[in-house]
């Protein structure tokens, strides 16, 4: 026993000293949070000060605190106590937008959820996963409550799959097909994955258009997605789309969009070349395709294009024939404006959003059902959509609307001026 008391003391030492850091941290975090409320109900009261009823009462007061509630964060359980509103107005209450009446955790921890799902996690595991993440005072979300959760998340996916897009004007399309680790019910469907369309609109906003399983290089996969948008009242399509060259989105675009430009990605371009380049030569070669997509002008960037043929033909025909492939969809970004082409080269939109989640190499059992699946990215991308920022030079959008032309990036008519 003696022998092994320095080893419990070490161990001591080095839990408590963490733990006293932790409780120190909820400890402060509460406290912020209970001033924050406090003001937020403060402001409230003080807005309607001056609303009286006929006897010359305040119809917007305090009354004391509603019973002490905690919710679940990062750092664990946070206990408050929120101020209780008493308004007489007809049809008002208060409602708080910092810690709304319902709320029993933060928003990123519900993100853990298919997060962790689409990592193989098993919902009877749930409750020891999320425990090693946030602490064993992790209540809550026990696997009934993952349960519920998902059947809340499947509704709401087939909601938001029936929306009405009659009043949406898309710029930008850019589409992928998504690998995720999913045991599907039929084991023969290897290729099957998940389709997706994220949208720029008028106002220069990225939202997540449409997400369905189906088949990356089938047209017919496509065609059903692009038609149900159309069907749903999505009449015109974009002015550019932007993706991989062997999608079947692009045969089936040209019929139910046809007035739509196309962009093949550059990340999947690269990629798809140097795969057929030894590895000893990849990093050069990979800098002169980034010197291509890169050049400020068109003209510069077939320069750059016919001085890679040059270099690598003889050796590395296959590469060659790769990025000749659609070469002339491969320059479209010249087309609109130079602000935009950061957005419009490739589809890292979506490639960042699943970054973390997505597979590339076959699928493999352990995930779960194909419904379940598909609501867990569904999840993951309208959690993301909320991070996503307009893309830069959104004010141009009015033009590209109106038809006007743009030559490497500037309006064809300020060139003229300037000649």
């Amino acid at each position: 026993m003696k022998n092994n008391e320095p080893v419990e003391r070490k161990k001591q030492e080095k839990e408590e000293p963490r733990s006293v850091l932790e409780e120190i941290i909820r400890e402060g975090a509460r406290k912020l949070l209970q001033a924050a409320i406090e003001s937020e109900v403060a402001g409230y009261i003080a807005l309607y000060a001056e609303r009286k009823d006929e006897k010359g009462r305040r119809m917007v007061v305090r009354n004391g605190h509603l019973p002490e509630r905690s919710f679940l964060t990062g750092i664990g359980p946070i206990p408050v106590k929120q101020p209780r509103v008493r308004d007489k107005r007809k049809e008002e209450t208060f409602t708080s937008a910092i810690l709304p009446r319902y709320m029993r955790r933060i928003p990123s921890i519900d993100n853990l959820i298919p997060t962790l799902y689409l990592k193989g996690i098993s919902t009877g595991d749930f409750t020891e996963a999320l425990s090693a993440i946030l602490g064993e005072n992790a209540k809550g979300l026990s696997a009934n409550t993952v349960v519920r959760l998902k059947r809340q998340w499947e509704e709401e996916y087939r909601q938001w799959s029936k929306r009405d897009l009659s009043g949406k004007r898309y710029i930008y399309f850019w589409a992928d097909g998504i690998y995720f680790n999913v045991r599907l019910e039929d084991p023969e469907n290897k290729r099957q994955c998940f389709l997706v369309i994220m949208g720029a609109l008028e106002d220069g906003t990225k939202e997540l258009v449409a997400v369905c399983d189906g088949y990356r290089e089938s047209r017919l996969s496509w065609m059903e997605l692009l038609s149900d948008l159309k069907n749903r009242g999505l009449a015109e399509g974009p002015v550019l789309a932007i993706g991989d060259g062997a999608l079947g989105f692009w045969a089936a675009l040209r019929e139910v969009y046809p007035g739509t430009k196309e962009q093949r990605c550059w990340v999947h371009k690269t990629a798809n070349v140097l795969d057929k380049m030894p590895k000893s030569v990849q990093p050069k070669a990979k800098e002169k395709i980034h010197d291509i997509y890169m050049a400020p002008t068109k003209e510069q960037a077939l320069v750059a294009h016919n001085a890679f043929l040059s270099l690598y033909g003889k050796k590395f025909g296959k590469a060659c024939e790769c990025l000749m492939k659609d070469k002339d969809v491969l320059f479209s970004f010249y087309d609109f404006p130079a602000e935009h082409w950061v957005h419009i080269r490739s589809t890292n939109v979506i490639e960042s959003t699943f970054a973390t989640v997505r597979l590339r190499t076959e699928k493999t059992k352990g995930c779960g059902t194909r419904l379940a699946t598909l609501t867990m990215v569904f999840k993951l991308a309208r959690e993301a959509q909320k991070t996503w920022h307009r893309i830069k030079g959104y004010r141009l959008i009015s033009h590209i609307i109106k038809g006007v032309r743009f030559v490497d990036g500037e309006m064809a008519e300020t060139q003229e001026q300037v000649a």
